[in-house]
């Protein structure tokens, strides 16, 4: 036994609480979503001056937009004047500024107040100091990320999570995830809270129990040892497998920068607070996680390929349906889980398996990130 009072083979989890009280979820959206880096939109979302989308990030509705010198900008969906939401539209276009429906205070598109009843009546009104507040914004992978700290951490801190799971970042740039495009996309609402979805995604201990199409196509992760366990690692392919489908028929146009050693491998990264990226040699599968409540996560997921696969028209539905099984698969299982969070039996929490211990790392950054130490 440890000190702990567990067997040397388990290691404890995070408390039941951690996952249910509004508390605890309000100091990570504090902490950790509103003062990391945030993967927010596709660039390519972005297409021109004026496209925009609007995200919450913790507690916050961001505006993102482009700039008419092709810039992105992120601010706080705020009027300035009353505090109004400036854009309640999920997405869309503005010509050439975005104006407030509640008094008309308008802004350009590089968030300077340029327009508002009676303005040129009060010339002590600073058309700068008065527009829209920014947010620290980052193009990286085709995706544009944003950190709404005053003091934003080194965009290194987010690449490192890339380089601890691959070894380096050349690995990751072999798939020139920013020249892909969009191939499908699905959102799922998923009702457990985003810890458990993060360490389901990290784990293969459950794959041979709910994902038999998975196994199937990578038999290694039957044994229960996720690709993130290792450095470096990639799971191989079945020898009779010849593409990531959900039937092991071949796949679509491989990615030229793909290497002989990734050919016919699949790896798993999982970059913090809320990423997952997965690369195969014709697609890259890229989660984005909007946590929205203590027990409620929005995850919206793109399949990206060669844009030329996607211009053309071609079936990607075999693709698709393997890695959208997965997930709704493991969402299933993470909402089985969050109601038992509350349970009493649950209070001091469960515990991580041999093949799981590399969770914790994760548990300790959440309780780090939060000014705690780990759990006992």
């Amino acid at each position: 036994m440890t000190s702990t009072g567990l067997p040397e083979s388990l290691i404890a989890t995070l408390p039941g609480s951690a996952y249910t009280d509004p508390g605890f979820f309000a100091q990570e959206q504090e902490h950790i979503f509103e003062a990391m880096w945030f993967c927010a939109v596709r660039s390519a979302d972005l297409a021109g001056p004026g496209a925009f989308r609007t995200v919450q990030v913790g507690r916050e509705s961001i505006l993102i937009t482009r700039a008419r010198d092709q810039s992105v900008r992120a601010f706080f969906n705020v009027c300035r004047h009353r505090g109004a939401k400036l854009c309640t539209a999920e997405s869309g276009e503005v010509k050439r500024a975005f104006q407030c429906p509640y008094h008309a205070w308008t802004y350009d598109l590089t968030g300077k107040l340029v327009a508002a009843p009676n303005l040129t009546k009060m010339p002590d009104v600073s058309r700068t100091e008065y527009g829209l507040a920014a947010v620290a914004t980052r193009e990286w992978l085709g995706y544009v990320w944003v950190c709404l700290a005053a003091d934003p951490p080194p965009f290194d801190e987010v690449v490192q999570d890339v380089v601890a799971r691959l070894g380096d970042t050349e690995s990751i740039e072999h798939y020139g995830i920013e020249d892909l495009g969009v191939g499908r996309r699905i959102v799922y609402d998923v009702r457990a809270n985003w810890k458990l979805i993060v360490e389901n995604f990290m784990e293969c201990y459950h794959c041979a129990t709910i994902h038999p199409e998975l196994t199937e196509v990578l038999p290694e992760f039957a044994d229960g040892y996720a690709a993130q366990y290792y450095v470096g690692h990639g799971a191989e392919f079945g020898s009779d497998v010849q593409g990531f489908t959900v039937d092991g028929s071949e796949g679509l146009d491989r990615i030229p920068g793909v290497t002989e050693d990734q050919d016919r491998r699949y790896y798993a990264i999982t970059v913090r607070p809320q990423v997952f990226i997965n690369l195969v040699p014709d697609h890259v599968i890229f989660h984005r996680m909007y946590p929205v409540a203590a027990d409620r996560t929005i995850v919206e997921c793109d399949w990206l390929y060669l844009k030329h696969v996607v211009e053309s028209g071609k079936d990607v539905s075999r693709s698709v349906e393997l890695f959208d099984r997965v997930n709704r698969q493991d969402f299933d299982a993470c909402e089985r889980c969050q109601p038992a969070m509350s349970s009493r039996l649950y209070a001091k929490g469960g515990v991580l398996v041999p093949s799981e211990h590399h969770i914790g790392e994760f548990h300790t950054f959440v309780q780090e990130r939060l000014g705690a130490g780990r759990p006992q």
